[in-house]
């Protein structure tokens, strides 16, 4: 009797949590996903007619430019004297 009411409980908390991601689930698909304002965040730009392939390669493309030019970017120097 016991372990029965101990897999029903399980089965009610589990039953519960589905629920709870299945609205949190619904909620975040009807939603944009956009960086926030001031971040400096840009989501990459892609062509709208594009294939989901060529529009993967132009986000890593874009991806790779934009790693390149940091890492072109000057380091600061600390004025540990």
């Amino acid at each position: 009797m016991r372990s029965v009411l101990g897999v029903l409980s399980l089965l009610i908390a589990l039953a519960i949590t589905g629920v709870v991601v299945n609205k949190e689930l619904a909620v975040r698909s009807r939603t944009a996903v956009t960086a926030p304002a001031g971040s400096g965040v840009a989501m990459p730009a892609t062509t709208r007619d594009a294939t989901p392939q060529q529009q993967n390669e132009q986000i890593q493309q874009q991806v790779k430019q934009s790693v390149e030019a940091t890492m072109q970017q000057a380091r600061p120097v600390p004025d540990d004297k």
